[in-house]
């Protein structure tokens, strides 16, 4: 019997693509092409249904949205460093 999983796919600083599967708790993969990352990220899915006994299977996924937001500025409350004598 086949299961689908919904598996999120994004890109690092590093230029590795990252494959999170949500349904499966710390079911993920890395690899430097779409293609190895397919492969890698169905193998990675075997071992966690081997692993895991309650799994959740996913509601139909939908979409993703992008969304940007305006960092509030961090405000630090310090003091200035005592001056060393020479």
């Amino acid at each position: 019997m086949k299961k689908e999983f919904n598996v999120i796919i994004e890109k690092d600083e590093d230029g590795y693509y990252v494959a999170t599967v949500p349904a499966l708790k710390g079911c993920h993969t890395q690899a430097k092409s779409l293609d190895e990352l397919m492969e890698r990220t169905k193998e990675a899915i075997e071992v966690c249904l081997e692993e895991e006994s309650d799994v959740i299977y996913p509601f139909d996924f939908i979409g993703v949205q992008k969304i940007s937001v305006k960092e509030k500025p961090v405000k630090y409350s310090r003091t200035k460093p005592a001056k060393r004598k020479k």
